[in-house]
């Protein structure tokens, strides 16, 4: 059994160290308050119980709570008082320096928690742990002075999530949608040099992945470009091969006619479609920004984002291109190809793919077969975004962040070019738990988490406010998000809905689950499960009327707040059977990994809250190996494109590095309780020598994950 320390380090639990701090408290108290040898025994054999039942490693304070409530049960007051009283004065000594164990920890790579808090960074990379350090003291900063007394607490007993402290000390927004067709189009600076309009696709494709990463480094989220913007770079390069081809010919002395010369000019673009995208591909996948990790980019497809004709057809070979890439992976240091976690790919379903016999059929067949090899691409349903977003389709600035709509001064809808200014995450188990079941009372306690919710997020929205267009021009003033002038302050962006901000929700299904006895998805809970959703969104368009300013709902995509809602959760109710007695809560409004059900009636069902939801969600459905299941992917497809607006499909892509095993490696519970990854043909768990790649909440995480998330990913059903 484990214990993680203070500093974030793990080591062997040892009762022993217990009953030396409880006999420590036992002397200070008069004999007639003492506790017997017989009574601190009972305390650490019920306590190891304890322990050992919870199925993951506990932290020091979690262990101390617990003895201050055993020392309770053996009616020891005084005894107990003061070892309350030891705790707090010990709690005072380390304040002072917590933060510089903290550092030490990460510095010596042996900070578990911090190992598996991002599973697409690898903590013993010098720029992670330099981005870690800085993270350290931007959430000391944050928690002692930036951020109001009460939303730390909140935030500290799990009640509310303020993501992203470690950036908040620096005025740095969320996420965006990169405006690429005006730095493509009009020019761009970068690092101080003038980038003018490409001559080329391959240059376009070049300069698209330096914006990428100077984007990457100037926000702490994902950012979305459009295939859109680099197709009409085909033509031009088109035309520069004819010329080309032809004065060739000629200089050779050979005639050629009109179709021989398309023919050596469009086998030359289609080389350059597959240098440009193999560009991108490699370029995002190697680049490695200030934080320490690969540019969290998403890649858009979408043909009718173009007009019909030339433009769409060669938007038509880069996605081709773009898939056919991605199903062949990308090397290992041991040159086998395995799945990346990024660029993330979103195929927009429309009427000119879904259906047999379509124009772009086989380019959807394409895609269907990307998604059975390596978990990408999304879909997006062009039918149902547009009946929900007013008659539009545009990307995600992420894994699932929407922006509100919004027209320019000209009345036209604008998406490109905009952010997100943050998010905060409210705890909706806590909310119901808090109420006892009591319907009146948990409306009541929602409201009240919601005003703090709203407090939280304007904190977010006052430190961006005064931020000057200079902290990151490539942002603000060279096109990536505005044409600012310098010094020019960033506020007008900030109202009128032109960003975003996020009130993110977690555990509607354990939610639900409490306060009705059923699972959302019961036909008798699901109207409680759709009335909270509703009144998260209530709530956003009252403080939306009262600031200006674009609030929305979003079905957040937790990683290892997960795992802390759950031990707060613990912490603070105990374990209640169907609500805290996982190691993880539901993302957002899904339905229970562990719930049977299969995918169809879990993406219809799912929808309705995708609907209540307009800031961000994305559904899933888990699936065995479908690289032979063609057909069955595609009927998948279809029934998205019919029935809700962005969903996935989760597949398993693994590799050993010792036995060269191709396959799902599993999760098995080791001698100590913990959950561990393990090869299933030769026994291998040495996660340094394997490849695993899962869905993690919205984007594929290749770095592991923490105990939470990992019984999370144990625990799902398949669903076809």
């Amino acid at each position: 059994m484990k214990i993680i320390k203070r500093s974030g380090t793990e080591e062997e639990f040892h009762i022993s160290k217990i009953e030396a701090a409880v006999l420590k408290a036992n002397r200070t108290v008069i004999e007639s308050d003492k506790m017997s040898d017989a009574q601190v025994q009972e305390i650490c054999r019920h306590l190891e119980e304890i322990c050992s039942n919870m199925g993951r490693a506990l932290n020091v304070e979690e262990i101390q709570d617990l003895v201050e409530n055993e020392i309770m049960q053996q009616q020891a007051f005084a005894v107990a008082r003061n070892y309350i009283t030891y705790r707090y004065k010990r709690a005072l000594v380390r304040k002072a320096n917590s933060t510089d164990k903290q550092i030490m920890s990460l510095l010596e790579c042996d900070n578990e928690e911090v190992k598996q808090e991002n599973s697409n960074k690898n903590p013993t990379v010098n720029s992670v742990q330099r981005d870690y350090m800085a993270g350290e003291v931007s959430k000391d900063i944050t928690r002692r002075f930036l951020l109001p007394q009460e939303v730390v607490e909140a935030h500290e007993s799990g009640i509310i999530h303020f993501h992203d402290s470690d950036y908040f000390a620096q005025h740095m927004h969320n996420c965006c949608l990169v405006n690429l067709e005006d730095m493509l189009q009009n020019g761009t600076v970068i690092s101080g040099t003038m980038i003018e309009k490409p001559h080329s696709f391959s240059t376009a494709c070049n300069i698209a992945t330096q914006i990428i990463a100077q984007i990457a480094s100037s926000q702490y989220g994902g950012q979305s470009i459009s295939l859109s913007h680099l197709a009409p770079f085909v033509d031009v390069s088109r035309h520069r091969f004819r010329k080309e081809v032809r004065q060739e010919f000629e200089a050779a002395g050979i005639e050629l006619n009109e179709e021989q010369l398309n023919s050596v000019a469009e086998s030359r673009v289609l080389e350059e479609i597959n240098r440009g995208v193999q560009m991108i591909q490699y370029q995002v996948i190697t680049l490695m920004t200030t934080n320490g990790q690969a540019p969290f980019v998403t890649v858009f497809m979408y043909l009718n984002e173009v007009p019909e004709g030339r433009t769409r057809d060669d938007l038509a070979l880069v996605i081709e291109e773009v898939l056919r890439q991605r199903i062949y992976g990308v090397k290992n240091e041991s040159g086998v190809y395995i799945t990346p976690a990024f660029p993330k790919l979103i195929y927009v379903l429309e009427e000119n793919n879904i259906t047999e016999g379509s124009k772009y059929w086989e380019l959807t067949r394409l895609a269907a077969q990307c998604t059975a090899k390596r978990m990408v691409p999304d879909y997006i349903s062009e039918k149902v975004m547009r009946e929900l977003k007013d008659g539009n389709c545009y990307p995600c600035m992420g894994c699932r962040s929407f922006l509100n709509l919004y027209r320019d001064e000209n009345g036209r809808y604008k998406f490109y070019g905009r952010f997100n200014q943050g998010v905060v995450t409210l705890n909706l188990v806590d909310a119901a738990l808090s109420s006892g079941g009591d319907m009146d009372s948990f409306w009541r306690i929602l409201d009240e988490r919601l005003l703090l919710c709203r407090q939280a997020l304007m904190c977010r929205h006052n430190r961006l406010k005064g931020t000057p267009s200079d902290v990151a021009p490539i942002l603000w003033q060279y096109g990536a998000l505005g044409r600012l002038k310098k010094g020019e302050v960033i506020d007008k962006l900030l109202y009128g809905g032109y960003s975003s901000i996020s009130l993110g929700y977690a555990g509607l299904c354990e939610c639900t689950q409490y306060m009705t006895g059923a699972s959302h998805t019961d036909p008798s809970a699901t109207p409680f499960a759709l009335a909270v959703m509703q009144r998260l969104n209530d709530a956003c368009e009252t403080w939306k009327q009262e600031t200006d300013i674009g609030f929305s709902v979003y079905g957040t995509p937790l990683e290892s707040t997960t795992y802390k809602f759950a031990k707060c959760l613990q912490k603070r109710f105990g374990i209640v059977p169907g609500v805290t007695d996982k190691n993880y809560i539901t993302n957002s409004y899904h339905v229970h990994v562990g719930e049977e059900i299969d995918a169809f009636t879990k993406l219809k069902f799912e929808a309705q809250f995708q609907k209540l939801s307009p800031g961000g969600a994305i559904s899933y459905v888990e699936v065995p190996n479908m690289t032979n299941n063609l057909e069955a992917v595609l009927a998948l497809m279809q029934h998205i494109y019919e029935n809700i607006m962005y969903a996935e499909l989760n597949t398993k892509s693994d590799f050993c590095q010792i036995c060269g095993y191709d396959g799902e490696i599993r999760i098995v519970t080791d001698d100590d309780g913990k959950l561990v990854w393990e090869c299933p043909n030769c026994r291998n768990r040495d996660q340094d020598k394997m490849n695993v790649a899962r869905r993690t909440c919205g984007y594929i995480g290749t770095q592991f994950w923490n105990q939470g998330r990992t019984q999370e990913i144990r625990e799902r059903v398949l669903h076809l």
